[in-house]
């Protein structure tokens, strides 16, 4: 009996027809596993994986297997971006046993839930020097069965060598301006001054390490943070990473020279990737930028949003070629014939020349992936879009990629941030609104009257799995970004929410994060990294908004937190840059500020809204923005009637912006407030005054 059948997850759904008798990971699964002495195999992945699917279809779908499979373990499906915590855990085992990891993961367990046996991706017939997972089903189930206690010891020393791992710190306190210059030493000793980015093949898109860049070129002035910067956002744009006709980015490039995408698109990368381009035009003022910034945006408007108002998890790499067969890349790539099919020979063949068609290919059977070579000579660029909109019409009308619609709460906390902030930079209100619908649908369903986080929904239905430390951080980072650009106090109530929660649930001895709460489930460890990979992790995640929530109300406690997770990136930083950027861009925050800018003005008024949009235009890394009404009158205009000039109109919902209390008009007219280091200067009406302090 598979057991998937009604689950939110799309991934798990795609495995209900299995002939395998899946169970979803519950208590009950290894239960049964126990009654019938047999061990257990978990099998991890997520919807946007291609290995996954192609497992699933050799071998899952696969009669013969299947009925193998069900006589002698109990069969699990985990879907790793609902359980990131199962998922941590048992891929620390994989890597340490094997050497490397991936997904799909597969894993053997005792009905204890204690590993004993580990791989990735089988095939259904030996290959490689891979056996078939037939062999490995029939070795593993002879090894329960012929050497049980052997396979107990196995088990048992796993379990006590992850137990016994534990966090190195290096030192006590955060990094200071020696760790951080180290830091940016070794990425650029990593720095591809070629292609731009850091390594090799495969390549993936560095935003946390990019934002540590932009961050410390702010405070510093380090020119070189700004060019690696500037070159591989450019180097990435200009690329086949990059979806040079609907916008959005693909998981990461196979080659080093951005060329040919991994398809896959997922809401995380994209969300940080359009922020970082914001973040890049709002510190140079590069058009690539702005074009960038704009149509990942809308992207992810158009491909991800759901009929909720959150956002999807993922795309597809693969989709219908047109003949029925899925295969990677189809919806993307173009031949030249395709290209005169739509254009024209003339256009056709400006296209072919403009985006790197060529007759022999990029990719595969002589298609190519669209991107802009540096060769490609100047472009006309109203003939450029009118072939852009031609072919992205064109496109439109092959069979798309599936959508991954489940709502992860961490990483529509990443793209409210991103949403919020393009739209206030490029004066787009309809992105500020996405964003703001986001928000509501997070606090609406996803939180409990208590504030607990669920990781899941799917068609405004939660998922039954609990939030873990990234959840919390990203959605606080989400809410403190729309507060600063709608000056809805609101918001940063809600973050304050969370943040509390994270210091009473997931804080551990000297500053130390964990990924799940206290009174989550008790798994074989309980996970716990700091590392930035694909996301911030949930550690570097919970000390930026930590960070951020304790400029804007000045609570020692968030502060210290901040400052106390931290430590492990004053120990990683100089070692391992790349894998810990967001944590670098934190503690570039914590050396600069806090530097809080507080907007007085009615929201309606022009003057206030320009003050208020060149503070959220300040590039200072530690900085945070309230903008609202006074919460004082200005003394000049004590007694003046209610609608007089100057008069005191306070909105209750700036009560939650502690930065604007007793913040009065300056001679009625809005005005903004700065303070830096615990120092305040004198208010200002200015706008271009406000922006040299802002960049003092």
């Amino acid at each position: 009996m598979n057991r998937l059948a009604g689950v939110t997850s799309p991934y798990l759904l795609q495995h209900a027809d299995n002939p395998v008798d899946w169970w979803p990971w519950t208590p009950e699964a290894f239960a049964e596993a126990r009654r019938r002495n047999v061990p257990v195999l978990l099998s991890v992945g997520y919807s946007a994986c291609h290995w996954c699917h192609v497992m699933a279809h050799e071998s899952f779908e696969d009669a013969t297997t299947a009925a193998y499979l069900n006589e002698r373990f109990v069969p699990v499906k985990v879907d790793r971006e609902e359980r990131p915590d199962v998922d941590a855990v048992y891929m620390e085992a994989v890597q340490a046993a094997t050497g490397h990891g991936g997904w799909p993961m597969t894993v053997f367990l005792t009905p204890d839930a204690e590993p004993f046996y580990f791989g990735t991706y089988f095939p259904p017939e030996p290959r490689h020097g891979m056996p078939s997972f037939l062999q490995v089903l029939q070795g593993v189930s002879q090894a329960w069965t012929d050497r049980r206690d052997e396979v107990g010891e196995v088990a048992g020393n796993i379990v006590r060598e992850l137990s016994g791992r534990s966090l190195a710190f290096g030192g006590d306190g955060a990094p200071g301006p020696q760790e951080l210059a180290q830091a940016l030493l070794g990425l650029t000793r990593e720095y591809d001054e070629r292609y731009g980015g850091f390594g090799g093949a495969p390549k993936f898109p560095p935003s946390m390490t990019v934002e540590f860049l932009l961050r410390h070129h702010a405070r510093t002035k380090a020119e070189g943070a700004l060019q690696m910067a500037a070159d591989t956002c450019e180097a990435m744009a200009r690329g086949g990473i990059y979806d040079q006709l609907g916008g959005g980015f693909a998981r990461y490039s196979v080659d080093r020279e951005w060329i040919v995408p991994h398809f896959e698109k997922m809401l995380y990368d994209n969300a940080l990737l359009c922020r970082v381009y914001a973040h890049l035009w709002r510190a140079t003022g590069s058009d690539l930028a702005r074009r960038v910034a704009l149509e990942t945006a809308d992207f992810m408007v158009r491909e991800l949003r759901t009929a909720e108002g959150g956002f999807a998890s993922a795309l597809d790499a693969d989709s219908d070629d047109g003949t029925g067969k899925h295969v990677e890349g189809a919806f993307y790539v173009w031949t030249p014939g395709q290209l005169r099919s739509v254009l024209g020979e003339e256009d056709a063949a400006y296209a072919a020349q403009h985006f790197g068609v060529t007759e022999e290919g990029t990719f595969e059977e002589g298609a190519s992936v669209l991107r802009l070579p540096q060769d490609a000579g100047v472009a006309d660029a109203e003939r450029v879009e009118r072939i852009r909109r031609r072919l992205f019409e064109a496109r439109e009308e092959r069979p798309r990629p599936g959508r991954d619609d489940k709502v992860v709460a961490a990483w529509n906390g990443l793209a409210i941030a991103a949403l919020a902030e393009t739209g206030a930079y490029f004066d787009r209100p309809d992105l500020v609104e996405r964003a703001t619908e986001a928000a509501d649908l997070l606090v609406r369903l996803h939180m409990d009257t208590g504030a607990r986080l669920a990781r899941t929904s799917r068609d405004g239905h939660v998922g039954p799995n609990a939030g873990v430390l990234e959840d919390y951080a990203d959605v606080a980072e989400g809410f403190l970004a729309l507060a600063g650009v709608t000056g809805e106090g609101v918001w940063l109530e809600f973050a304050g929410f969370l943040l509390d929660i994270v210091l009473d649930r997931f804080t551990g001895e000297a500053g130390a994060l964990y990924d799940t709460a206290h009174d989550s489930e008790q798994l074989i460890r309980r996970p716990q990294d700091p590392t930035d990979n694909a996301a911030p992790s949930g550690w570097s995640a919970a000390a930026g908004a930590l960070l951020s929530y304790a400029a804007h109300t000045g609570s020692e406690a968030h502060r210290t937190a901040a400052e106390g997770a931290l430590g492990v990136v004053k120990a990683l930083g100089p070692r391992a840059p790349r894998f810990i950027g967001w944590g670098l861009a934190v503690a570039e925050a914590l050396l600069d500020g806090p530097r809080e800018v507080a907007v007085v003005g009615a929201p309606d008024d022009p003057a206030a809204r320009e003050l208020h949009r060149t503070a959220l235009l300040g590039t200072a890394p530690g900085a945070v923005v309230a903008f609202g009404r006074p919460r004082t009158a200005d003394p000049r205009t004590a007694g003046a009637g209610a609608g007089a000039p100057g008069a005191a109109e306070p909105d209750p919902g700036d009560e939650e912006f502690p930065l604007l209390r007793d913040r009065p008009l300056v001679g009625g007219r809005p005005a903004a407030y700065v303070c830096h280091h615990f120092t305040c200067d004198a208010p200002t009406t200015d706008p271009a005054e406000l922006a040299r302090k802002l960049a003092d």
